[in-house]
């Protein structure tokens, strides 16, 4: 992420009456998707594009299209939300719809609801009633008009956070004062890799086989470099939509493999804002019949992992002086690093083995514009003696309220002993 601005607005979440004139993301915007994926040559898995393509243009077909496009805004006051939950795995989202009396502006207005937690992993048969409480809410980009995406945290019927409920213990760090006083920012850039349905090999690769040696692919253009622009291009714009702060997208360095930018956000908005839009991005695959991975190594060799890097800054480190407040923070975490690398994500150990723009897992490493550091910090920041610093060891799957709330009890709650402070700075070569 280049440079931290200011954060958005939304980050009250709250959604404005007047925010509904927009148009969903219709069942022709699919259509046109899947039609270009025939042009690109056949492939494995390509039958089930032409399949939809073809079957589009039917007269049966263009009656479903029809209703999944109904505005139900003339007709009643009455709006369909999506609750959106993280499941067992701690990585996939789960999700299903309630119909809600009227629009609501703020998640406090939506009632708690249940599911069964022994289907997803999270309860037992004999107690599995699960609740979700109302968190966040987003504009729906697929249903559009009043409706919405919920994004919710889960507990017992005691009310007590379930295990993988990561958000609750994320609250209570965010709602130290001293964490509110320094007004952290996050902008997070999420990595990811399309795979083709049947084969689950990289969009682009033939079956198989390999591409090009990396080179071409990194933020490039043209039938031969560029895979899965169409559904980059219609993610970013369901985010919008949304009301996510999605800031930019690119196209990565491993064929097949992209990138988006959630922020700046403030607390624990950017853990929302992530997860809402790896739900949009789950329903875009599933809808243009291709694979999301969040797999931190999805093909071995000389290869590109996908990493999650975390942009992340105080009110302290943005002012005169910040750079030492960064250099302090660089201290902190050099000395958690080992609880920092077990909760950054599943796997990460595959992708950060010093090649691929990556530090070893092993060792702790800081430096200005250098890639291969743990923490990396930019020359404008250097330069102006504030700003931000970036977290490159986070996995692509890692859980971004998880990284998020321990940036901020590591750097600002979590104070070292003066003796391994010093050390640690003596190793690191840090003044502070």
């Amino acid at each position: 992420m280049a440079q931290i601005l200011a954060p958005t607005s939304q980050w009250q979440m709250r959604i404005t009456k007047s925010s509904t004139t927009a148009s969903p993301m219709t069942a022709k915007v699919w259509s046109s998707l899947l039609l270009k994926q025939n042009k690109r040559g056949p492939t494995k898995s390509s039958a089930k594009f032409r399949v939809l393509a073809v079957k589009s243009e039917g007269y049966t077909i263009n009656r479903l299209e029809g209703l999944l496009n109904l505005d139900l805004t003339p007709f009643t006051d009455r709006i369909i939300a999506e609750y959106i939950w993280i499941g067992g795995s701690g990585v996939d989202v789960r999700s299903k719809s309630r119909t809600i009396s009227k629009p609501v502006e703020h998640p406090s207005e939506l009632p708690k609801w249940n599911y069964d937690g022994s289907s997803t992993g999270q309860a037992p048969g004999e107690d599995s009633e699960v609740i979700l409480y109302p968190q966040a809410i987003f504009k729906d980009p697929f249903r559009g008009g009043n409706n919405i995406l919920v994004i919710c945290d889960a507990y017992t019927p005691q009310g007590e956070p379930i295990p993988t409920n990561k958000r609750a213990r994320a609250a209570e760090i965010f709602a130290n004062q001293k964490v509110i006083d320094e007004v952290p920012w996050y902008g997070i850039e999420q990595e990811y890799t399309l795979l083709q349905t049947d084969v689950k090999w990289p969009l682009g690769w033939p079956v198989g086989g390999y591409p090009g040696p990396q080179g071409p692919y990194y933020c490039g253009a043209g039938a031969d470099k560029s895979f899965g622009r169409d559904i980059s291009d219609a993610h970013y714009k369901a985010c919008l939509y949304a009301g996510i702060n999605i800031s930019g997208t690119n196209g990565e360095v491993m064929p097949g493999q992209w990138e988006y930018q959630v922020g700046p956000s403030v607390g624990i908005e950017a853990g929302d804002h992530i997860w809402a839009s790896r739900y949009i991005l789950e329903r875009i695959t599933e809808q243009a019949g291709v694979v999301l991975t969040l797999d931190p190594k999805p093909i071995e060799g000389d290869w590109n992992g996908a990493g999650c890097h975390t942009n992340y800054s105080t009110k302290s480190m943005r002012e005169e002086g910040g750079f030492e407040v960064i250099k302090k923070a660089i201290l902190n975490l050099s000395l958690r690093h080992a609880d920092h690398i077990s909760a950054y994500g599943e796997g990460n150990e595959r992708r950060l083995t010093g090649k691929h723009e990556t530090a070893s897992i092993n060792t702790f490493s800081w430096g200005v514009a250098n890639r291969g550091c743990s923490i990396r910090v930019g020359r404008e920041t250097e330069k102006q003696g504030k700003g931000y610093l970036e977290d490159r060891r986070p996995a692509s799957n890692m859980d971004p309220y998880i990284v998020i709330s321990l940036l901020a009890e590591t750097t600002l709650l979590w104070e070292p002993t003066l003796e391994a402070e010093a050390l640690a700075a003596q190793k690191l070569a840090l003044n502070v």
